[in-house]
């Protein structure tokens, strides 16, 4: 199991790639909400300021 861990020696290149691909991946699919959420926050803002 230490073999696979290690890959030849490469390991932390390796699995440092997949740990960088994983966290682009999660921002990928967070960030569009929280964009979405900062947007309807800020309509929510400007329609009340309209309102009053």
């Amino acid at each position: 199991m230490a073999e696979f861990w290690d890959m030849g020696g490469y390991g932390a290149y390796v699995w440092s790639s997949y740990g960088i691909a994983l966290v682009i991946l999660l921002l990928n699919t967070v960030e569009p909400y929280w964009r979405l959420r900062r947007t309807e926050r800020r309509i929510a803002r400007e329609t009340a300021r309209e309102d009053t």
